[in-house]
């Protein structure tokens, strides 16, 4: 694994040769925002189009891939295959078809239906579907594709088999080993068949490599929260992931049995819920989900409240709940509140907060632990990761999806399993491991990075994220200058804003306004003819580097000249 040296790889725009190419555009050092290609001479497979969700603010809601490899090689794209449903596979769908042609969009089940939906939001978006099932086999030139189910948190999840000249390459999706699952078996035998023919690189979800315990069983999810609800006497208010279709049948069946009517919160809940509905993954009695004008006459004991927000995003309808901003629940005493999940990488504090703001608010909160069980992985073990390693007896291996540290974790778990150190690769996003008939080499790295989407859906520029950071975490300080024919008539404005507190720092306020006059007359004084542009870039930076030398921070310094 000497390959996570510092490389120097040079940059394609596009590959003329005839060698099997693999990359990630997203997905790999992360959690979230998944794209993965395979190409080879004039056809490129695109496997997954996630978004990831910022980890700070800054008026971002989505983060993208950088897709301009892909515009660039448009013509060789023969699909898009997603692998299923969740928002960090097909959320950046519809960002991908505004920039990029895509010839046709392979999913199954309940992705199609969660596609459409969120598709519908966007105008003018053309989609070619061609829906798949675990028999389907589809030919091209240098490719065959095929698929195999495996078990996860969402119906409808398959790995996907690419079979090449040099043998398959397997991507195996989001998957966990459940020998009890709640609709479809994994297709082991499908595993083992791949291996007898040959696995030239497996692609293997990383992200709990760093979890030694076996996955629990959504079987047992299920009894524990009908236990959990059977012990509560007030109003239940639960929160998990929003695609979790599993886990909101388990919550409608455990709300059935104790006779409680279900009323859903959060537009995206509404929406899977309404789709898995229509698919029949969530089944219920009639009359068994209710309106916001039927809950308020039921007593407490005969409600459920089902709602996103488990990852305390702040305007998902369990924060607003927490803050007391929401129209039509307010916390009531006796009401419990259940976390049906587990915090995603970098969501912690944020769930924390809103436990805290609950608890506050005088709820009981009960998370999942060892002795509530209240939610299971979707995502495989180290002990299943090594199951699948066995079965699968690949030559070379790439860790996908996950953080650093999960990647490396499963890259020794591979090699425990018996594939060559020298065999598997850590890739960056945009590293190309290209296989040639005789060599496998880390070669060129193509274009990749992150896309930042705002909540009207439009892109906001990488250049205006690194001015609010600078805003956020230093402030900004204004200086105002005031002038006749670009000769200064009195000494300068100064005006912060969230950097120092002027009343508080008047010695500082003079020195940097001294030092703005001087390094304006030095301009006006030296230059013929007078280029207020010229001169406030030269303020702006002469005035950054004074301030850090004076308070060691960097404000954004905003040079204003007004002329009569």
């Amino acid at each position: 694994m000497a390959n996570r040296n510092k490389r120097q790889l040079p940059l394609a725009e596009r590959f003329k040769d005839n060698n099997i190419k693999i990359f990630a555009l997203g997905g790999l050092d992360e959690v979230g925002k998944n794209m993965y290609v395979v190409e080879c001479g004039d056809e490129i497979i695109v496997i997954d189009s996630g978004i990831m969700f910022p980890g700070t603010g800054f008026g971002v809601d989505y983060v993208i891939p950088d897709y301009t490899y892909l515009k660039n090689n448009e013509e060789k794209i023969v699909g898009l295959f997603i692998t299923h449903g969740h928002e960090d596979h097909i959320g950046g769908i519809p960002y991908l078809l505004r920039r990029v042609r895509i010839p046709k969009v392979y999913a199954t089940g309940i992705a199609v239906s969660l596609i459409k939906n969120k598709l519908s939001e966007f105008r003018n978006l053309q989609i070619n579907f061609v829906e798949y099932n675990h028999n389907s086999v589809f030919d091209f030139k240098n490719f065959q594709v095929s698929f195999f189910r495996t078990n996860h948190s969402i119906p409808d999840s398959f790995g996907i088999a690419i079979k090449t000249r040099l043998g398959y390459i397997i991507h195996t999706g989001d998957f966990k080993f459940d020998f009890t699952p709640l609709f479809k078996h994994t297709e082991y035998a499908k595993l083992t068949s791949y291996s007898e023919k040959g696995v030239l690189c497996l692609l293997s979800d990383s992200t709990n490599a760093n979890v030694s315990k076996f996955a629990v069983s959504e079987k047992k999810i299920g009894e524990s929260i009908k236990t959990i609800f059977g012990q509560i006497k007030g109003r239940i208010i639960i929160s998990t992931f929003a695609s979790n279709v599993h886990r909101i049948q388990q919550i409608v069946e455990a709300s059935v049995e104790h006779g409680r009517k279900i009323i859903v919160f959060g537009r995206s809940m509404e929406k899977t819920v309404n789709v898995s509905q229509q698919l029949n993954y969530i089944q219920a009695p009639p009359g068994t989900f209710i309106t916001a004008k039927e809950f308020p006459h039921l007593p407490p004991n005969k409600i459920t409240i089902l709602s996103t927000g488990s990852q305390g995003e702040p305007l998902a309808a369990l924060s607003r709940i927490a803050d007391g901003t929401h129209r039509t629940i307010k916390i009531i005493p006796g009401d419990t509140i259940v976390f049906s999940s587990s915090p995603i990488p970098g969501n912690q504090e944020a769930i924390n907060r809103t436990i805290n703001k609950l608890y506050r608010a005088g709820c009981n909160v009960i998370v999942n632990s060892p002795l509530t069980d209240t939610h299971a992985s979707g995502h495989a073990s180290e002990t299943e990761l090594m199951i699948m390693l066995a079965l699968t007896r690949p030559k070379y291996f790439v860790p996908i999806h996950g953080e650093f540290s999960m990647l490396k974790r499963h890259a020794e778990l591979a090699v425990a399993t018996g594939v060559k150190p020298e065999n598997c690769f850590i890739l960056d996003n945009g590293e190309v491991l290209t296989f040639s008939d005789n060599k496998v080499a880390i070669t060129h790295r193509v274009q990749s990075g992150d896309v930042y989407i705002d909540s009207n859906n439009f892109d906001i520029d990488n250049s205006i994220i690194r001015e609010r950071r600078v805003l956020s975490d230093d402030g900004m300080l204004a200086v105002i200058f005031s002038s006749h024919k670009y000769k200064l008539n009195r000494e300068p404005n100064i005006v912060s804003r969230g950097f120092i507190y002027v009343k508080d720092s008047g010695e500082l306020i003079e020195d940097i306004s001294e030092k703005a006059k001087t390094i304006y007359n030095d301009y006006y004084n030296r230059t013929k003819r007078f280029h207020p542009n010229h001169v406030i870039n030269i303020i702006s930076n002469e005035l950054t580097e004074y301030i850090y030398e004076k308070t060691e921070k960097k404000p954004m310094v905003v040079p204003i000249i007004m002329n009569y």
